[in-house]
């Protein structure tokens, strides 16, 4: 069984936390707070300068992000 998590605030720290809790085992990312417009959310997560643009896990290949209408969608997923 899965841990649900949310996470408040995506800024520097709440992304790292998401980069290593979505996708993997035991977790599922269910909500991300923040007061920031989704496609700047999306677009730091993408090409974040600090830790290089998201890619997902070792051996995933490249992963989609994009923005929704009030959402941020990582692999489809909102």
């Amino acid at each position: 069984m899965a841990v649900k998590v949310a996470i408040n605030g995506f800024g520097r720290i709440g992304r790292l936390a998401f980069r290593q809790m979505f996708g993997a085992e035991g977790y599922d990312v269910v909500a991300i707070n923040d007061l920031t417009d989704p496609k700047m959310l999306a677009h730091l997560l993408k090409y974040d300068t600090a830790q290089g643009g998201y890619a997902g896990r070792l051996g995933e290949g490249l992963h989609t992000v994009e923005a929704g209408e009030g959402c941020i969608i990582v692999d489809g997923k909102e």
